[in-house]
């Protein structure tokens, strides 16, 4: 099977992508997402987030949430507001945020490729929330989130995807956070196998975002085949929705740390462990670390830069030499005691864009007793792990600006 194909997509009306397209379902928490919906019945939240239709105390994975998902999916088509396109084709898909600018490849991915590494990992997943995006796949028999893979830039497929994008876009919105989202069809056969070509020349994809849609998928791909006596491969549950874009195009920002309680430490006894590998410094504004090995943090109503000493850096392994790695090894697993990120409650992990004064305003209210910020994992970084075969702690990379849900969905035929 080839590493991507053309498919048709469910996308909405013409004229009425602005009012469907959504953040992705798990950038906002539930009040959030509530307060985004609001005045917005077309929203796709109401299929990727279908809680927010239900009282605010409804358990997000109980299968009356995923029913309603399948509801509100099946409305919006019976109201001609989403529609299914005619044949298969790829989408060009272009996100301007501010002054920067990335153009990719909406496709569907390979699952076999991914089993087999060709599409490359770089996290591990959190068991719920996997389970979460199986059980959406299922009920609604489509694939609404896009997983966000990278590839190794290639002029051929930039010059193919500039020469798409230089005639007038289907959709082109500016969405409430600011960036703009422009998508062009490609249904020109020619152009269509030779994309197909060039993405298959590429010795690997890498999973940038969407860890837990693109595992997910794989999963859904795998029970399906087993039932399937006729399985040939063929079958659109073998692709997984994705879109692609080249590495020189990506912008990462930080993800940063906060944690509920300082493992039963006083604030300052916790800076006199601090002090044994870091040197400390107290700052008077918010700190963003301004390169690998150091750290901002919050405690106590203060700020501090902290400074780890370089003979803490493993020099040859580039998983353990990551800042997200330094920070787990030397400071939250031996000092806070959370040995495991993906499943211990007492962490939170919280994205660059929200901003250091909205980090540290969780610990000054209470809610949190101590915030880290971090310098950003590099793209270099995040393939050179791939591409030996590791993977990063949870929660490792945060990409701006984000997919909108609901521009393209992969339906499962």
């Amino acid at each position: 099977m080839p590493l991507i194909k053309p498919f048709a997509g469910l996308r909405p009306a013409p004229g009425r992508a602005a009012a469907v397209a959504a953040p992705p379902y798990d950038v906002m928490n539930a009040p959030e997402a509530r307060a985004m919906v609001a005045g917005r019945p077309l929203s796709f939240l109401h299929i990727s987030r279908p809680e927010v239709d239900m009282p605010p105390d409804t358990d997000p994975y109980a299968p009356a949430v995923y029913a309603k998902a399948r509801e509100n999916l099946e409305r919006l088509c019976a109201e001609g507001v989403l529609v299914r396109d005619p044949a298969a084709r790829y989408y060009c898909y272009r996100l301007t945020m501010g002054r920067h600018v990335q153009t990719g490849l909406v496709a569907a991915a390979s699952v076999a490729a991914y089993n087999a590494g060709r599409i490359k990992k770089h996290e591990f997943t959190r068991p719920v929330k996997e389970d979460d995006r199986v059980r959406q796949i299922d009920v609604l028999n489509a694939q609404t989130g896009p997983a966000f893979l990278v590839y190794s830039a290639s002029p051929d497929i930039d010059q193919v995807l500039a020469g798409v994008s230089a005639a007038a876009p289907e959709v082109d919105f500016t969405a409430p956070d600011g960036v703009c989202h422009e998508l062009w069809s490609i249904t020109d056969q020619p152009t269509i196998g030779g994309l197909t070509q060039s993405f298959e020349a590429l010795d690997a994809l890498y999973v940038a975002d969407g860890h837990h849609r693109s595992a997910a998928a794989s999963r859904v791909a795998a029970a399906r085949r087993a039932t399937n006596p006729n399985h040939t491969g063929n079958e659109s549950y073998n692709r997984f929705l994705s879109v692609l874009f080249p590495h020189d195009q990506m912008q990462i920002l930080p993800y940063n740390r906060l944690v509920r309680d300082l493992h039963g430490k006083t604030p300052e006894a916790f800076l006199g462990h601090l002090a044994d590998a870091f040197t400390i410094t107290p700052t008077p504004a918010p700190v963003a670390p301004q390169g690998p090995g150091q750290f901002g943090m919050r405690l106590a109503g203060e700020w501090f830069r902290l400074d780890l000493n370089p003979a803490r850096i493993p020099a040859a392994d580039p998983v353990r030499r990551l800042d997200v790695s330094l920070l787990q090894d030397q400071v939250i697993e031996p000092l806070l005691g959370i040995a495991d990120p993906r499943r211990d409650e007492r962490i939170d992990f919280v994205g660059g864009i929200r901003g250091l004064a909205a980090l540290g305003a969780r610990v000054d209210s209470g809610e949190m007793a101590v915030a880290f910020s971090l310098h950003p994992t590099s793209m270099d970084e995040l393939m050179a792990v791939a591409d030996l075969g590791e993977v990063m702690p949870p929660k490792s990379t945060w990409f701006e600006p984000k997919l909108a849900d609901g521009l393209v969905s992969h339906v499962l035929d």
